[in-house]
C-alpha cells in the first residue's frame, strides 16, 4: 500500500497533551470530519498495551474514513495492529530495515533535515518524507529547524512526496508556497484548537491553496498586511491577495519590497 500526494495534504499527528475532557478517539474523529487526510498515532508516554488498544480503535476509525493510518516509531506495534505503515525519525530504525520488517505493501515515512538524508531514505524504500521543523515549534523540544532553501532542495532532489512539519498553522502555511511540498503535518494547529473540525477544514483549504502556488508565483508573495503592486501600478491589499500580479512587486507595511 502506497500513499498519494492527495492523501498527504493534511497530515494530523496526535498528541494527548490537549485532551482535556475529550478522548483521543474523539479528537481524531473531529479531525477526520474536518478533512484530515492522514493520521499518525504519536504517543510517547503510553504503556504498550494501552497504546495498542488505542491504535486498534483509531485504525478502525481511519478505515471508516478511508484515510491512511501510521504508527510513529514502533515497527512492532505497527505490525501487531496491522497499521497501514510507520513513520520513523533519523534516530529510529533505518528505512531499509523497516521495509524488510513490514513488507512491500506498507507505507514508510521518514523524517529528514538534509538532502543527503532524504536521498538515503528514498533509496532505502521510504514512500514519503517529513521535512522540518520549518518553523519554531513547541511540540518537539529538540527539533532542528530547516530553512526554506533546504526544503526546496529536498523536494527537487527526490521523486517521492514531501510534507513539511514543525510550527505550521493557519497564520504561516502560505509561507510554504512554491517550496514543492505536497502537504503539511500538524499537531497543535489541530488538536490544541477549541474546534478541531473547523481548524481542520480551514487548514485543508489553505493547504490546497498553498500547494497550487507555483515557484514563480511564490517569489511575488506579499508579506502579511502588505500590498501587491502590478506593473501598471495597480495596488492589491496583501490581506486579500496572496500573490502579486506577474511582473509586480510585494510591498510590506513598512514599504519593504
Amino acid at each position: 500500500m502506497k500513499c498519494s500526494k492527495e492523501e498527504l495534504l493534511l497530515y494530523a499527528v496526535t498528541d494527548r497533551s490537549w485532551l482535556g475532557d475529550s478522548t483521543l478517539y474523539k479528537q481524531v474523529e473531529e479531525a477526520l470530519e474536518g478533512g484530515a487526510t492522514f493520521i499518525q498515532l504519536r504517543e510517547k508516554n503510553l504503556e504498550t498495551e494501552v497504546f495498542m488498544e488505542e491504535a486498534r480503535e483509531i485504525k478502525e476509525l481511519c478505515k471508516r474514513y478511508r484515510v491512511p493510518f501510521v504508527i510513529n516509531d514502533s515497527v512492532e506495534i505497527a505490525l501487531d495492529v496491522d497499521a497501514d505503515g510507520v513513520h520513523v525519525g533519523q534516530s529510529d530504525m533505518e528505512a531499509g530495515d523497516v521495509r524488510r520488517r513490514l513488507g512491500e505493501d506498507k507505507i514508510i515515512g521518514v523524517s529528514a533535515q538534509t538532502v543527503e538524508q532524504a536521498l538515503l531514505a528514498q533509496e532505502h524504500g521510504a514512500d514519503y518524507l517529513g521535512v522540518g521543523a520549518v518553523f519554531p515549534t513547541g511540540s518537539k523540544a529538540d527539533a532542528t529547524e530547516v530553512d526554506m532553501d533546504t526544503v526546496k532542495a529536498i523536494c527537487r532532489a527526490v521523486d517521492i512526496p514531501v510534507i513539511a512539519i514543525g510550527g505550521i498553522g493557519a497564520g504561516n502555511v502560505m509561507e510554504l508556497a512554491g517550496s514543492g511540498i505536497c502537504g503539511i503535518a500538524v499537531i497543535s494547529a489541530l488538536f490544541a484548537q477549541p474546534d478541531i473540525k473547523a481548524a481542520a477544514r480551514d487548514l485543508k483549504a489553505l493547504t490546497k491553496k498553498m500547494v497550487n502556488v507555483s515557484p514563480e508565483e511564490s517569489r511575488n508573495t506579499c508579506p502579511a498586511g502588505g500590498t501587491a503592486v502590478s506593473p501598471q501600478n495597480k495596488v492589491y491589499p496583501g490581506a486579500s491577495r496572496n500573490t502579486c500580479p506577474a511582473g509586480g512587486s510585494a510591498v510590506s507595511p513598512q514599504n519593504k519590497v
